[in-house]
């Protein structure tokens, strides 16, 4: 099965009065999106600042949150190191909010995150301690046209069961992965159009792909695309089951 979300398909939020604006692949179930949580990935926020701006001090719990700066540089404070780090492109921040953590982002204009929420069993996470940890972009490992952000020889260890992330650059005109029928693969085009099964996307479009045996992606020396491998079936209950039960 292969799913394709436009940009006009996916949630829309902002901050400061649209100082900062986002397009939700996976938004929240209030947002109003075409696409809401699935396995244990809980939340995915592509985030614009229009301006510099601050988003500021709220809290977190439970959730394994991780922040990828796309573009530009970023600030972060947080409860736990009280100060403020900066990020620039290409770093990640992984915060594990546990028992609870409040924080703040200040956005420099022009630049972009993702901002990713997992689900790493609610049931565990919020009675461990909360921890915060930021890698710089030269440690995250390359493997020929991919660049790993968790998963392979990252330094990024999370506790969310089998999550890998990557980066694919075209550095050839077509690519053919083979797929695990046991995954999802969660695919956002960064920059760049691709042609999958006949169809062109275009540019911040969402692709959700699972039960399929292989991919063929065509693209072009502009095509970036960033991927994340969840699984099928999560062991543990995740947030969302839980809640609709309810």
């Amino acid at each position: 099965m292969i799913e394709i979300y436009t940009k006009d398909q996916q949630a829309y939020g902002e901050f400061n009065q649209g100082d900062i604006i986002e397009n939700k692949p996976i938004g929240f179930p209030m947002d109003g999106g075409s696409l809401t949580s699935y396995s244990n990935i809980f939340y995915w926020a592509h985030a614009v600042a229009k301006k510099d701006s601050t988003i500021g001090l709220h809290p977190h719990k439970g959730f394994e949150i991780i922040t990828f700066v796309l573009e530009g540089i970023i600030k972060h404070y947080d409860t736990l190191l009280k100060k403020w780090i900066t990020l620039k492109k290409g770093d990640v921040q992984v915060i594990k909010a546990g028992s609870g953590i409040s924080h703040s982002e200040a956005l420099n204009k022009d630049s972009a995150v993702f901002q990713i929420w997992f689900d790493p069993d609610l049931n565990t996470s919020l009675s461990q301690n909360a921890e915060y940890q930021d890698y710089n972009v030269n440690a995250l490992y390359h493997n020929d046209n991919k660049k790993y952000l968790i998963g392979n020889k990252s330094p990024i260890k999370i506790n969310t069961e089998s999550i890998e992330i990557y980066e694919i650059e075209y550095k050839k005109e077509k690519i053919e992965i083979a797929l695990d029928q046991n995954k999802y693969y969660s695919l956002y085009i960064l920059s760049g159009k691709v042609e999958i099964d006949t169809r062109e996307i275009s540019e911040d479009s969402f692709i959700k792909i699972y039960k399929e045996k292989n991919l063929i992606i065509q693209g072009n020396h502009k095509a970036k695309i960033f991927c994340i491998e969840s699984p099928l079936e999560v062991s543990y209950k995740t947030y969302i089951e839980t809640i609709k039960k309810r």
